[in-house]
C-alpha cells in the first residue's frame, strides 16, 4: 500500500487527455476522474460516466409544482371562497391552465438549483477543493486511483507517452485552495 492516494497527469490539450484515457484504458488501468476547464465532447462515454438521473429529478419537482399550483387555486376559488362571477362555473379548469403551468415552472427551477447545489456539495462557507489548481484554469488533469493500481512507473510512463506535461503524486484526494 503506497503513503499516496492518486497519480496525476496534466495535459495541455484536450486530444492528449483524450490519447491517455485511451493509452490507460487499453492497459486495463481503472482511472478516477477527469478534471477539465471546459466540456469535452465524447469523454462522458469513454470515461463510461453513467447518464444523469437530474430528468428524473425534474420531473418530480414538476408534478410537485403542478399539483400545488393547481391545489391553491382549487382550494382558493372552490373550497374556501367560492365566487359566482358572471355565471362562469364554480371550477373554471382551463382558467387554471396559467397559474398552475406557472407554479409548475417555478418549483421545478428552484428544486433543481437546489438539486444542483446539494449534488455538487456546494454549501455555503464550503472551501472549493480540486486534485490540482490547474484544472480550473489551462490544464486537463486525469487522476488514476494509486491504490487501485499497482504498477505506479507503468502507469506514469503511459501517461508520459500520451503527452502529459506533468505527472505527479497526490497524497491526499484533493488540494485546496487555502
Amino acid at each position: 500500500m503506497s503513503n499516496f492516494k492518486y497519480i496525476i497527469g496534466s495535459f495541455a490539450d484536450p486530444d492528449e487527455l483524450m490519447d491517455g484515457i485511451d493509452k490507460l484504458q487499453a492497459n486495463n488501468v481503472s482511472i478516477y476522474d477527469c478534471f477539465t476547464p471546459m466540456p469535452i465532447h465524447g469523454i462522458e462515454a469513454k470515461l463510461g460516466v453513467k447518464p444523469s438521473r437530474l430528468p428524473i429529478a425534474a420531473f418530480c419537482f414538476g408534478l410537485l409544482g403542478g399539483t400545488l399550483g393547481f391545489s391553491l387555486l382549487y382550494y382558493t376559488m372552490f373550497y374556501d371562497w367560492p365566487m359566482n362571477i358572471g355565471g362562469k362555473p364554480a371550477l373554471p379548469l382551463p382558467d387554471f391552465v396559467p397559474v398552475t403551468f406557472e407554479c409548475t415552472i417555478l418549483i421545478t427551477a428552484l428544486g433543481m438549483v437546489a438539486t444542483f447545489f446539494y449534488r455538487n456539495h456546494l454549501f455555503p462557507g464550503r472551501a472549493p477543493r480540486v486534485m490540482d489548481l490547474r484544472a480550473t484554469d489551462d490544464r486537463f488533469i486525469l487522476a488514476v486511483d494509486a491504490n487501485d493500481n499497482t504498477d505506479h512507473a507503468k502507469i506514469e510512463t503511459l501517461l508520459k507517452e500520451a503527452g502529459a506535461v506533468e505527472v505527479k503524486y497526490n497524497e491526499r484526494k484533493y488540494v485546496s485552495y487555502e
